[in-house]
């Protein structure tokens, strides 16, 4: 059978279904008999449409389709049929040639799917829909307001920006036509841009009054175009005077009811409520359930707190890599075909991890996500035996009435799960509570899997107090490629020397350019206000034998040290920022820390993370081309940055303010400013694997334990706008390089603590780890005391310290009293630059490095040795 026929069987068999409940009851009458509405013209309407009453100050009365598969769950066959018969028809208006060169575009959310649906009846066409979700880097090629609708700001973000600009016919789809405004402003808007000779308008039902019927005809005299309507059914609604308040004083009666009685709906049915649980490495915390329907709303499915948990699992349909999700950026022909051929795998995949005793089963697609939950949906249904029904969450606030002559039986409420432009709200999921499914399935994209959604409050917690199993399928958010002139990532050996698949250095080479300046002469400029310390580097520390012998020393006894922090910061980003994060190192220090994370990530759970590093500067900010490119390549939302370890806080309030004046610049959201350290001495971040100030061995040396990269550099001379950051490769020092080495020997200790981190992990995930910034109010108060008055000359912790001997002149060390080998090192450098180290009670650190207050050559003597001031 051809899919035209197929199509129009499903539609048949999508009459005879709705007329046979109409029959019983019609899903509008509760509505109108208290508000007097009607519906006038064909005798399907009944059967195609219930009403509910809408929670809008706009419009009383809400429409509900019962074959679109937003509010009424419904077979998918009959739902794609009826999108694909309107396709059919639009192909038999327009004849072969029109009809090969036509657009479709559809309106969000509620026709995403219909509109996708039409598309394939038509042909050959190419789809695009409208979205409320802006995406950075995509150029808007128009936009509009839907003046009755809920949230009324419509987007188009086509990835290729002559979609648009064809003269073909252009076919525009919504589920309904009713005063004809959002057409109009659509054409209006799109005909100024993209002038074409004829439009097609086509809905599930015409419901224009007779004053509306007209205005379309004219509009398109008026534009000098012709304009055709399509619609399944048409007739019209008759509104009684002052029907608008009498809907807001039912909406309210009945939600104040429903808040007083404390009611659950289910249509007769009530299951014991499970909470859902978080997703592998999720770090979600289980909580007693909260309402997050405020309207008390009747019908509103109400989870009581407590209960067994459910039956999850996440399926991994394996969508094809590069095939949109949906129309939002376009979706071709091209891109149609490979979505027919994925299809009975993907659907086989879903009926593999359903529940073997499962015989009713609901597909859920996630507000604009409509048309891939619609197409896996039918072609489990058209593969197994198995009572398929399909629906979508959606931004609409409807009253919900348990009523059989009201559309809207019951509701779930939720919070928002995708980070939506214009802010949190709530969300929901209609007439899928109580309806009797052995199993539902949420389908979602990439942006919309995040914490939130699997919240204790959360969609798929509302779902599991309704079904004895809930899945979750996640098909990757499309992302458009945009052409980038920035390069990729620098790798070794040709750029540092660590393996090519262990980081990629978003950075410039600039190994040929000379930038070392003595310290001295450094400290000078620094401190005097000529120059930034990020515009020269200092000579690389070539360290004595003695030193070099207490390195390996340090590193075999803190090793496994070292390991378990690593494994315990590992767990804890895997569990609460992303099970598949981006680790983005911040050159240097980060740099080794993000490459034994990933270590870890793969040796404990078969993960290869993708790890970059990148430059950020005090006073400065990050490498935003940097960012840029991150955002272009991953989610962003993935992204999370890793440092060796906290002193003060400094670069942890840089990178806050970076990414905020990045965001406002760019449009760019997503960057968790959050940064995932070793060791947190000064309690700066809430991602660590330590709190405590020890020796990690990697401070103690410059370049040759950092893949030979020197600092980051950023001078304006070097730096062009469209740049990365630069560094330099020392291959020269290749002889002592003990980067990989390091790397090894804590690699090495795994095995031996990978249960006592992941234990420790799990005992942070579950207490309070908000920063006290102590580390700061330390520094502040060593600054004063010392008579310092500036923080910047203050380097708190072994690690920062050991920098300060390496790199800057020192004035003095302040150690914590008693403190043991973690200070051999420091001792070892003070006693060769002529350093003092004093011993200090209540030391929140192990050590804190003071550079010299008042630097001059003069001051310290030409060999830059020290003195007292």
């Amino acid at each position: 059978m051809e899919k035209a026929e197929k199509a129009e069987t499903a539609v048949n068999e999508g009459e005879r279904q709705v007329y046979d409940e109409g029959d019983r009851v019609w899903s509008g009458s509760w509505v109108a008999e208290r508000l007097g509405v009607e519906l006038v013209g064909d005798d399907r309407l009944t059967g195609l449409l219930g009403l509910a009453l809408r929670r809008n100050p706009k419009r009383a009365h809400l429409l509900v389709s019962n074959v679109l598969g937003k509010h009424v769950p419904q077979s998918p066959s009959v739902v794609y049929g009826y999108g694909v018969e309107l396709g059919r028809r639009v192909r038999e208006l327009l004849g072969a040639e029109e009809a090969g060169r036509a657009v479709v575009l559809g309106y969000a959310e509620t026709a995403t799917g219909l509109g996708h649906s039409v598309a394939d009846g038509l042909g050959l066409a190419p789809y695009l829909h409208s979205t409320r979700r802006p995406v950075a880097g995509v150029a808007t090629a128009g936009g509009f307001e839907e003046a009755h609708s809920h949230a009324t700001s419509h987007l188009l973000l086509p990835e290729d920006p002559a979609l648009l600009g064809g003269d073909g016919p252009l076919v525009l789809v919504d589920d309904e036509f009713s005063t004809g405004n959002t057409v109009l402003n659509t054409v209006r808007d799109l005909h100024a841009r993209y002038p074409r000779r004829r439009y097609v308008v086509v809905a599930l039902v015409d419901m224009r009054s007779a004053a509306d019927a007209g205005r379309l005809a004219d509009f398109a005299e008026e534009i000098g175009a012709r304009v055709d309507l399509v619609a399944a059914a048409s007739g019209t609604v008759r509104l009684p005077d002052g029907v608008l308040e009498k809907g807001q004083e039912l909406v309210a009666r009945y939600a104040s009811e429903s808040a007083a009685e404390g009611s659950s709906a289910g249509a007769g049915r009530s299951l014991p409520v499970a909470q859902f649980p978080a997703p592998p490495n999720s770090g979600v915390a289980l909580e007693a359930d909260q309402e997050a329907d405020s309207s008390g709303a009747r019908g509103t499915a109400r989870p009581a707190p407590t209960g067994p948990q459910p039956d999850y699992h996440r399926i991994d349909l394996y969508w094809p890599a590069d095939l949109p999700d949906g129309g939002r950026h376009g979706f071709t022909p091209a891109h149609r075909e490979r979505l027919e051929d994925a299809l009975p795998a993907m659907a086989r995949r879903l009926a593999d991890a359903l529940p073997a005793e499962a015989r009713r089963v609901h597909i859920l697609g996630f507000e604009e996500l409509m048309y891939a939950p619609l197409r896996l949906a039918r072609e489990l249904e058209r593969a197994t035996d198995i009572e398929v029904r399909y629906s979508t969450t959606t931004r609409s606030p409807v009253l919900a009435v348990d009523d059989p002559g009201y559309a809207i039986r019951t509701r779930l409420a939720f919070p928002a799960h995708d980070d939506p432009a214009d802010g949190p709200g709530e969300r929901y999921a209609y007439n899928v509570a109580g309806a009797g499914f052995d199993a539902v399935v949420a389908v979602v994209d990439s942006a919309g899997d995040t914490p939130a959604l699997h919240a204790p409050d959360g969609l798929l917690s509302r779902l599991a107090a309704h079904t004895p199993r809930v899945l979750l399928a996640v098909i990757p958010s499309y992302a458009p490629e945009r052409p980038s002139m920035l390069p990729e990532p620098l790798r070794g050996p040709a750029f540092s020397s660590y393996a090519p698949e262990e980081v990629g250095w978003l950075l410039q080479d600039l190994s040929d350019v000379t930038l070392e300046a003595p310290t001295e002469e450094r400290e000078e400029a620094i401190q005097s206000g000529g120059a930034h310390y990020a515009e020269s580097l200092p000579v690389e520390y070539q360290p004595t034998e003695q030193y070099q012998e207490l390195f390996h020393a340090a590193l075999e006894d803190s090793a496994a040290r070292i390991a378990q922090a690593v494994g315990v910061v590992t767990e804890t980003v895997l569990a609460e920022r992303s099970p598949r994060p981006v680790l983005v190192s911040l050159a240097r220090a980060g740099t080794p820390v993000g490459i034994l994370m990933r270590r870890w990530a793969q040796y404990r759970h078969g993960l290869d993370l993708p790890h970059y590093a990148v430059s950020i500067v005090r006073g400065r900010g990050i490498d935003a081309n940097a960012l840029r490119w991150l955002a272009r390549h991953h989610d962003p939302r993935d992204v999370v940055f890793v440092d060796g370890w906290t002193g003060k806080g400094a670069i942890t309030r840089e990178l806050a303010q970076a990414l905020k004046e990045f965001e406002k610049s760019d449009g760019v959201t997503g960057f968790d400013p959050g940064i995932a350290v070793l060791a947190d001495p000064g309690s700066c971040v809430r991602t660590y694997g330590t709190r405590e100030d020890f020796l990690i061995p990697s401070a103690c040396l410059n370049s040759t334990v950092s893949g030979l990269i020197s600092r980051t550099v950023l001078r304006a001379d070097l730096v062009g706008p469209d740049d990365f950051h630069g560094a330099k490769f020392y291959r020269e020092l290749a002889g002592t390089d003990v980067s990989v080495a390091f790397l090894d020997a804590v690699s090495a200790r795994f095995p031996e603590v990978a249960d006592a981190a992941c234990a420790q992990a799990k005992e942070l995930l579950a207490t309070d780890r908000s920063p006290t910034w102590e580390g700061w109010a330390a520094v502040e108060r060593i600054s004063e005391e010392y008579a310092i008055h500036d923080v910047n000359l203050v380097k708190p912790g072994v690690g920062e310290t050991t920098r300060v001997m390496l790199r800057r002149v020192p004035w003095k060390v302040l150690a914590r009293a008693g403190a043991g080998s973690d200070l051999d090192h420091v001792r070892l450098l003070a006693e060769q630059r002529g350093v003092p180290v004093e011993e200090v009670d209540g030391l929140p650190y192990t050590c804190v490095g003071l550079i010299h207050p008042k630097y001059t050559r003069g001051a310290t003597g030409a060999d830059g040795k020290a003195v007292s001031v």
